[in-house]
């Protein structure tokens, strides 16, 4: 899958820290989600780095759980500037968080494949969007995300946070 396009992240939150899919983190992950040519689905691409092996040569159950997170982030995002007839460097910014992350790990994920995640909303999007994250190695299914993400306010977010009003 290669992108001519930039990505979601890069094109909507180029400032974005998010250790997972924030491109100005310097020590992130990176991620980039993109629409599919399909106009349904939501993809990214992961090649696990050697450092984030949990057993001998499978992927950590937790960098799947967080790309999973980051990049349904992203679709949610994405579905709901789509929905507002909006391009992603439109502002206002739309943000939204995890209300709820649910990882069903269906085979072990081998280190060394590349990882593909297909994602999607499930139902309509609204304050609170369900969506389904697939994470494939190569071309075998290895875990589902079936979550819940919020849109919010986010300059409010850290004020709460840090119980600051």
């Amino acid at each position: 899958m290669h992108h001519i396009s930039p990505s979601l992240q890069d094109t909507a939150a180029p400032e974005g820290v998010c250790y997972g899919c924030g491109s100005n983190n310097p020590h992130g992950l990176h991620i980039k989600s993109y629409w599919h040519e399909d106009g349904v689905h939501v993809v990214a691409e992961h090649l696990p780095d050697a450092r984030y092996c949990g057993w001998p040569d499978l992927v950590y159950g937790g960098l799947i759980a967080m790309l999973v997170d980051c990049h349904s982030n992203w679709t949610v995002m994405a579905y709901h500037y789509r929905a507002e007839d909006r391009q992603p460097e439109s502002l206002p910014r739309i943000n939204c968080v995890t209300g709820n992350l649910s990882i069903k790990f269906i085979k072990p994920t081998p280190m060394g494949v590349p990882l593909t995640l297909r994602a999607w909303v499930e139902g309509d999007v609204g304050r609170k969007s369900r969506v389904i994250c697939e994470v494939y190695a190569g071309e075998v299914l290895t875990a589902v995300g079936d979550s819940v993400f919020v849109r919010v306010d986010a300059g409010k977010l850290a004020d709460k946070a840090h119980d600051r009003s």
